[in-house]
Parts: structure tokens; sequence; C-alpha cells
């Protein structure tokens, strides 16, 4: 678990310790949206943190969206935040597209990036292959400085991510730096990443050599948090493995992708290490090991699947939701976001 920061010796120490992260509401969060930020989202409110959380739907549209689709997608992921253990009474919880900061100060932070810095994001690489990359939207190659702006309107000092996810951190503390050097200034924290856990990145239970995903299609490839306690149980019954015992230490993992991708969650679900894992279940099979990490996943999944229906039956409550979290979003945005602009030269009135 993330323990609360030390501000003695930080670049940030000026600053209160805030997380901010974001989900992209383009449907069918699974158990690696749980395992990987969800969980952790949730246990972060009792760590010291200020906490911010956001539904991404700028960024969603940085390829076509079916905009009934779009919206029912962002009830559902925040209806899966709550449920996860988010509360939005301790946490602030909205739709980024209600705070018109995150556009504002995205075109500041468009002005500070570099050319240079955008080409060598590999994520937009990685969606552009084997396309023509002259027919991706501005909004898709832009999606870092976005991302930086998401972050940096609230002064986020730490923000969890997933490994894919780094190297965008790495250019908001880059814009961060520059910004500051710029301007002569120390008025955006340099952000840290927050990368932990045995199951930050879970893999298809189809391939452990490919991260699950929501685009995969099989189905049978993922735990989806709509999923019933009879599919989940399902699906780990039918999740590839190998013919041999679990071995004795990590270390008899190494060439097994299947199995050590069903020991990392099964350590993310329970609290263990995954070392401990290996070790209580160390010479048994996977005609044992699995139906106690079916019975471990329906105890942990089975409750925010049938959470998250309850709360979907009442979108209005949903909406009202996010649009108080918006409120208190704006709130802590708004004054950053003006000084950012008078520090950049921009002319504000007071009546503003």
């Amino acid at each position: 678990m993330t323990q609360a920061p030390s501000t003695a010796l930080s670049p940030n120490a000026a600053f209160t310790p805030r997380v901010f992260s974001g989900i992209q509401p383009s449907g069918g969060l699974t158990l690696g949206n749980y395992l990987g930020a969800l969980k952790r989202f949730a246990e972060m409110q009792d760590e010291g943190f200020e906490s911010i959380y956001c539904l991404v739907d700028m960024h969603a549209i940085t390829v076509w969206q079916d905009p009934v689709a779009l919206a029912n997608q962002t009830r559902e992921a925040a209806a899966a935040f709550i449920a996860a253990g988010v509360d939005p009474a301790r946490s602030v919880l909205f739709n980024q597209s209600q705070v018109s900061g995150h556009a504002e100060l995205a075109w500041i932070f468009n002005c500070v990036a570099r050319l240079g810095w955008m080409n060598r994001m590999t994520q937009f690489k990685d969606k552009t292959a084997g396309k023509n990359a002259e027919n991706a939207s501005l909004g898709l190659y832009a999606y870092p400085s976005l991302m930086a702006a998401d972050i940096l309107l609230y002064h986020a000092t730490h923000v969890p991510v997933g490994e894919d996810q780094k190297q965008h951190i790495e250019l908001t503390r880059d814009i961060a730096a520059k910004f500051n050097h710029d301007y002569g200034v120390e008025f955006f924290p340099i952000t840290e990443p927050v990368i932990e856990g045995a199951a930050t990145r879970v893999m298809s239970l189809r391939d452990g050599t490919k991260k699950m995903s929501k685009s995969d299609p099989s189905d049978a490839s993922r735990i989806n948090l709509t999923d019933d306690a009879d599919a989940i149980a399902s699906k780990i019954r039918k999740a590839k493995t190998d013919p041999e015992p679990l071995p004795e230490t990590l270390d008899g993992l190494k060439e097994r992708p299947e199995a050590k991708n069903l020991v990392n969650i099964y350590a993310a679900l329970s609290g263990m290490t995954a070392e401990a894992v290996v070790g209580e279940f160390a010479g048994k099979g996977f005609g044992t090991f699995k139906p106690a990490l079916a019975e471990l996943a329906v105890a942990q999944i089975a409750p925010i699947t049938t959470e998250m229906n309850r709360l979907m039956a009442d979108p209005a409550e949903i909406d009202r939701i996010l649009g108080a979290g918006a409120e208190k979003a704006d709130a802590i945005a708004a004054p950053i976001l003006a000084r950012t602009q008078e520090i950049v030269g921009m002319i504000r009135s007071r009546a503003r």
C-alpha cells in the first residue's frame, strides 16, 4: 500500500499532498482497472492524501465516440468508482468536461511542450501503428499535454498510474519544470508517479504476455466488473495455465506468464505478497489453485457488480454526484488557473 507522503526533503514540500488520477470512460471496466486503479484509489483515501478522481471524457473523444454510449459509459465508470470504495464525500469525483480549466490549461501547455517531446510519446505510435497517422485526430496527438493539464490544474503531487502511462507522467514533469523555468517561478509541483503492487499490470486470462483489455475480441480473456458471480468463477476455471504445479519461489514463475498472472491476481485480491501466495500453494496444481482464486475473486468482485447495478438504476443520482464533484474540482482549479494565466501575462478582469 502507498504510504502517506513525507514532504521533509521533497521538492513538492510547499504543496498539499494531493492525488489526481483519471480513467477514460470508454466502457467495459475490467478486473485490471479495479486492481490497477480503483482499489488503490479507495485505499489512498486513508493514507494522508487529498484525492481527486476524474472521468476523462475529453480524452475519450480523441477517437470517435457514439454520444449516447459515451454518456452511459461515463455514468458506468462513476458507478464503478463508487462501488469500489471511492466515497464522493471524501474524494472529489467528476467528469473532466464539466471543468473548463482542463481545456484552458491544456492550451497553455500546448505552447510550453515541444514537438520533439510529443514525437517521442510511444502511446501515439502504438495507437496509430499500421495506420495512416495523418488520419489521426490532433487531439490524439496532443493527448499527453491535456493529461499534464489534468494533473497540474490541481497541483497534484502524486498520480497512481500503470506502467503504460509512466511516460506521460514524465512529460508532465517536463512541462511543469519548463514552465517554472521559463517564467522564473516555482508554481507547479514536479508530480511523482505511484506505480506499485503485485497486479499493477493485470494480464489476459488467455495469454499471460498481453495486458487484460476490454478491446480483446475474446470475452474469456478478461473479468468485467459487470460479470456476475457465475461468469467470474467460470472465466477463472477456464483461464489458460500450464500442467506444472506452482513452484516454491517466485523465480519458478519467470517463464510461466499465465501462472505468474494468476498468482499476482490472487496476491492483489487477498492483500498478500506474491511470495506468500506461492509459499501457501507451493507444489499444488491449478486444480487446487483455481477454485481458491475463483472463490476469492467472486467474494471481492461480485459485491462491486451488485452495487454498480444499483447505482446505474438511478442515472440522475450519478449525474448529481458528478455535478457536485465538478463544483468541488472547479473550486480547487480556478485559482490555480487564474494564477497561471497571470504568470503568462494574460489579463484577467477582477470581476471574474
